[in-house]
């Protein structure tokens, strides 16, 4: 279909305004991630799709654009983190913290990674990663995994906003694992989110945690939807004795993970098994 259809179905305004089917999405992300489309018209549509509001259909559409085009590399027994593109501002990453914690398991982390993406401005996982060394991490940096996407970097940085791809590039399976979590920060998009990704996973997470990230740094809930049916947790670091510091902050996110993946069958039970 002509490009130019898209961005008369986000752009003409909240009358004129409609939302594509699960074919159209797909094609329109495929056109875009093909540059078949203008730099122009790639700009234009993603600032009509955000201001529009992008559908749970939209989504899913253009998650299998993605998925065509994305290089997999199966990682055993893992559970996908979903970072944000655009990285952290005001905290430390308790990712090596986490890691650590986890070496004695047999989980696997996988983290995803790019170039800095809009618009917060913080520290990538890409730098973070880059850094560390730790035989439990999988960092997949998307210049390898999903070159086309990564090519739109430069646009996105342009336009210096937040789009559809901002939630669209926190999970994309490139490990092929069971149980993913990303982090949400307003009850509304719960249900949006679990729409989009659940039924990627075997077991899929969402958690209140620190900047849009799956790190919980203070009390919040975490939901976890498996077989069609979503739990509700709420998580006091305070209950665990758990404060400011990064450590013990980094024991209770391992805990989470492995409740969430499924290798304890409670966060309680999970912590107990982790060492001091």
């Amino acid at each position: 279909m002509e490009f130019k259809k898209y961005i008369k179905a986000v752009g003409t305004g909240p009358r004129g305004n409609r939302d594509l089917s699960f074919d159209e999405s797909k094609d329109m992300m495929t056109q875009i991630l093909k540059r078949e489309a203008t730099p122009e018209q790639i700009a234009a549509f993603l600032i009509g799709w955000r201001l529009k509001s992008e559908s749970v259909e939209e989504f899913c559409g253009a998650l299998s654009a993605l998925d065509d085009l994305s290089v997999q590399t199966e990682v055993p027994n893992s559970i996908e983190l979903g970072y944000p593109f655009d990285g952290k501002a005001k905290n430390p990453y308790l990712l090596e913290q986490i890691a650590t914690q986890l070496k004695s398991s047999k989980l696997n982390l996988v983290v995803m990674g790019d170039k800095l993406q809009p618009a917060k401005g913080g520290v990538t996982t890409k730098e973070l990663c880059a850094a560390l060394s730790l035989e439990n991490l999988h960092f997949f940096d998307r210049a390898n995994y999903l070159q086309e996407l990564h090519k739109l970097t430069e646009l996105r940085m342009l336009l210096g906003l937040r789009t559809g791809l901002n939630t669209l590039e926190k999970l994309t399976r490139v490990a092929c694992s069971k149980s993913a979590i990303t982090g949400v920060r307003h009850k509304p998009y719960v249900k949006k989110y679990i729409d989009i990704f659940s039924s990627r996973y075997e077991r899929f997470a969402l958690i209140q945690g620190d900047e849009g990230t799956p790190e919980l740094f203070k009390k919040g809930k975490l939901w976890l939807s498996e077989n069609s049916h979503v739990s509700e947790y709420l998580i006091d670091p305070a209950f665990y004795s758990s404060s400011e510091d990064e450590e013990a902050l980094g024991r209770l996110n391992a805990a989470i993970l492995l409740f969430v993946a499924g290798e304890k069958k409670s966060i309680n039970e999970a912590y107990a098994s982790l060492e001091k």
